[in-house]
C-alpha cells in the first residue's frame, strides 16, 4: 500500500495526476500518474505538516490539504509532472465551539479553491466557522483574509459552489442542515442567508443523523446531501432560486454511512462510497425531479471517495 488510510482523493485539471491524503497521526499526501493500465507513483508521500488530513484539492501550482486532528490547512507546491514537493506551508485555526466532545478545538475538515481562482476557503467543523484565505502569489503560502461564523454547535464539514451563481452550500455534521451563502468573489466575503434540513427532525431516541457530503447539479437545479446514520441521500430543489434550496425527498443510501457523494459530470448519475458496508453504490437520476433511484453497487472495502478519471 503506497498510502495509509487514503480516505479522500482529488484528480488533476484535465486528469493524469491523483492525489491521495493519508489520515494518519503523520498526516502525508501522495500524488499517482493515472492511465488505463493503473496507478504509478510519482515519489514517495510527503508531509503534509498537519495530522488527520481529511480533505485534499488542488489550487493551480499547490496542493491543500484539511487536517483534521491539528486544525490546519497545508499548501503543498506541485512539480512540473505533478508530483508532490515540501517542504508545506501550514496555516493554523484558531477557536473551539459549544460541543465539548466534538468541538473542544479547530478540526479544519475541508479545503478548496473559489471558482474563479482567487481565493481558498477551509470549512471548520470544531469552530463553527468557514475561512476565506489568500495565497501568497510567490510561496502559495495562506494567509487568513475573512472568518464567516455559522450558527453554534452546527459543526460545518464540507460545501459546494452552485456553478451558475455567486451562492454557497455548506452542509453541517453535527446538525443535519444546509446553510445557504451569498458569495462575493471580489471581496472575498461569505455571508449566511438561510438555512434547511437535509433530514427529517429525529424523534427521542431515533437514529442521529450525521451529513457528510454536498453536491450539486452540473445544471445547478438541485442539491444533493449524504447523511450517514440515517443513510440516506437528501434531494433539495432549486427550482425557487439558487438561494432557496428545498428539500424533496430522502432516498435510502444503499448500504451503511455514506461518507462521500459525487455526481458524474453529465449529473445523469449519483455515487455514494459507503464506508461501513464497504461498497460504492449508483443511481440514477430523474431529469425532472432530481431523485436518485438506485441502479447498482460494487463492493469496495471501507469506501471514503468518489472521483471520475
Amino acid at each position: 500500500d503506497a498510502v495509509a488510510d487514503p480516505s479522500y482523493l482529488a484528480l488533476a485539471p484535465g486528469g493524469g495526476v491523483l492525489y491521495a491524503v493519508s489520515e494518519t497521526d503523520h498526516g502525508a499526501a501522495a500524488a499517482f500518474r493515472s492511465t488505463p493500465e493503473g496507478l504509478t507513483p510519482l515519489g514517495p508521500a510527503v508531509p503534509v505538516g498537519g495530522s488527520g488530513p481529511t480533505h485534499l484539492a488542488v489550487a493551480g501550482r499547490r496542493l491543500l490539504t484539511a487536517n483534521y486532528t491539528s486544525g490546519s490547512v497545508s499548501s503543498l507546491p506541485l512539480a512540473a509532472d505533478g508530483g508532490l514537493r515540501g517542504p508545506a506551508s501550514v496555516l493554523v485555526h484558531e477557536g473551539s465551539g459549544p460541543d465539548a466532545s466534538r468541538q473542544e478545538r479547530p478540526h479544519a475538515h475541508q479545503v478548496l479553491p473559489d471558482p474563479g481562482g482567487r481565493w481558498v476557503l477551509s470549512v471548520d467543523l470544531g469552530t463553527d466557522s468557514v475561512r476565506v484565505c489568500s495565497p501568497d502569489p510567490a510561496t502559495g503560502a495562506l494567509r487568513l483574509h475573512a472568518e464567516t461564523a455559522l450558527r453554534a454547535g452546527t459543526g460545518p464539514r464540507h460545501l459546494a459552489f452552485h456553478p451558475d451563481a455567486d451562492v454557497v452550500y455548506v452542509l453541517h455534521e453535527l446538525d443535519p442542515q444546509l446553510t445557504v451563502c451569498r458569495w462575493n468573489a471580489d471581496s472575498g466575503q461569505l455571508e449566511p442567508i438561510g438555512e434547511v434540513p437535509v433530514a427529517s427532525a429525529a424523534a427521542p431516541g431515533a437514529v442521529r443523523a450525521y451529513p457528510s457530503a454536498v453536491v450539486v447539479s452540473p445544471d445547478g437545479r438541485f442539491v444533493w446531501a449524504a447523511v450517514r446514520g440515517t443513510d440516506t441521500i437528501a434531494t433539495l430543489s432549486l427550482a425557487d432560486g439558487p438561494g432557496k434550496p428545498r428539500l424533496v425527498c430522502g432516498v435510502d443510501c444503499g448500504g451503511s454511512w455514506p461518507r462521500d457523494l459525487a455526481a458524474d459530470p453529465s449529473g445523469r448519475r449519483l455515487y455514494a462510497a459507503n464506508e461501513r458496508s464497504g461498497d460504492v453504490t449508483w443511481f440514477d437520476v430523474d431529469r425532472l425531479t432530481g431523485q436518485p433511484r438506485r441502479a447498482g453497487s460494487v463492493a469496495v472495502p471501507a469506501a471514503t471517495c468518489v472521483v471520475f478519471a
